[in-house]
């Protein structure tokens, strides 16, 4: 890039956020790029105006080899979930921020927001947010028109969040400058500008459950026939040996009452969790414990191997139940499994032990296996006696050669 390009952060009131010497800058510039809403405020400009559609990649070869003075125009601060950030990684740029609307936001408030997490759904879906955001003081969320202050609530509420409330700013800095506070009932209900950002609060506690090894019972499972879970000690076991990271993609197959899945969830937050269960009793059990447990993750009714191909690429892969395609799953699986990753198999016949060994092997993947016979105490009169649980395999498989690079 042959022009050092200057990138402003502008107020809803227009011109009269910036400094002097900015409106100054845009002046004697020969092109102004930005967003209809941004390059409104300048009428008078006299050089060329580009307004930015679609990806920012179209518009940096638009300016690639330009030598005219460009000036390109952002929403507040645009090193917050601006384009600053693109841009300082693909050009020249200088950047000068403005108060950003989460700034503006806690100021009307009257909050600290050093202690606040943040969030954009902002031309993004809402899927994962709510692991994301349980259980912590302040989340602020930069919306757009279709993740609204209303969607945002009726989201929240469908994971009984009921102990946030929420500030809505709108439209700050300008003439039309709105704040409040709502419950999430009346949020959902409300009409807001669509220039506007969502502050929430936590009013009350927050239900509370570990991140690992949530206790069997606590699970919504298949009635009368209880017990068709993975076990709590097992579960612990078997996300031990996937090494989840925060951003892991998980794939869970067989997810019956989305145990793992909820677990894995809650421990890669920040990443993706996709499951598949044939059964849909079992799967309306799965959505029920979802929303109990707060975990927003994809899950299908389909017999694997079907709609493997809707999943991104998975770091870690639990397989509980296979319906008779393990070896096609594993394909699957170890074709797909990003570098680095791993794949857990429950087995509890030593024939599916088998058919995983067998199917591991062909695809060059060095295996371990964990058999664990898990006993219970239960109480006998005033004394206590151990009762076992189905001996399980865990079997954990990586590529060869990745293992004896890790060692």
């Amino acid at each position: 890039m042959s022009q050092v390009i200057k990138v402003i952060g502008i107020g809803d009131n227009g011109a009269e956020s910036l400094l002097p010497l900015y409106n100054q800058w845009i002046e004697e510039s020969e092109r102004l790029v930005g967003g209809e809403r941004q390059l409104a405020f300048f009428p008078h400009f006299k050089g060329e105006k580009v307004v930015i559609k679609g990806g920012l990649s179209s518009l940096l070869e638009r300016l690639q080899g330009d030598k005219r003075r460009t000036v390109i125009l952002a929403s507040g601060d645009p090193l917050f979930f601006g384009i600053g950030g693109y841009l300082a990684n693909k050009c020249q740029v200088e950047l000068y921020p403005n108060l950003s609307s989460i700034q503006l936001a806690f100021a009307k408030m009257g909050e600290s927001w050093q202690d606040a997490a943040f969030f954009s759904v902002h031309g993004r879906e809402m899927k994962g947010l709510a692991q994301r955001i349980d259980g912590k003081p302040k989340v602020a969320l930069l919306t757009d028109e279709v993740n609204s202050p209303n969607a945002i609530a009726k989201y929240l509420l469908n994971f009984g969040m009921t102990e946030y409330q929420a500030f809505v700013a709108e439209n700050l800095g300008g003439m039309e400058e709105r704040v409040g506070w709502y419950s999430l009932e009346e949020m959902q209900n409300g009409q807001f500008s669509t220039l506007n950002v969502v502050v929430l609060k936590r009013i009350s506690q927050t239900p509370t459950w570990p991140m690992i090894g949530i206790a069997d019972e606590e699970f919504a499972q298949r009635k009368p026939d209880k017990g068709l879970i993975t076990k709590k000690e097992i579960r612990v076991l078997s996300l031990a040996q996937l090494q989840l990271k925060p951003n892991s993609t998980v794939w869970d197959i067989g997810t019956c009452t989305g145990s793992v899945a909820i677990e894995a969830c809650r421990m890669a937050c920040e990443g993706q969790v996709f499951a598949v269960e044939k059964n849909e009793g079992d799967l309306e059990n799965c959505r029920q414990n979802m929303r109990k447990f707060r975990t927003d993750f994809t899950v299908l009714h389909a017999r694997a191997p079907e709609g493997l191909d809707e999943f991104a690429d998975p770091d870690a892969i639990f397989i509980g139940g296979s319906g008779g395609e393990l070896g096609e799953i594993l394909h699957i699986g170890c074709t797909r499994l990003k570098r680095g990753g791993r794949i857990v198999v429950n087995a509890a016949t030593v024939e599916t032990l088998y058919t995983a060994m067998q199917a591991f092997q062909a695809e060059g993947f060095a295996v371990d296996v964990t058999l664990a016979q898990i006993s219970r105490s239960k109480p006998i009169l005033k004394m206590h006696r151990f009762e076992g649980l189905n001996p399980i395999y865990i079997i954990t498989a990586q590529r060869k050669e990745e293992e004896s690079k890790n060692e």
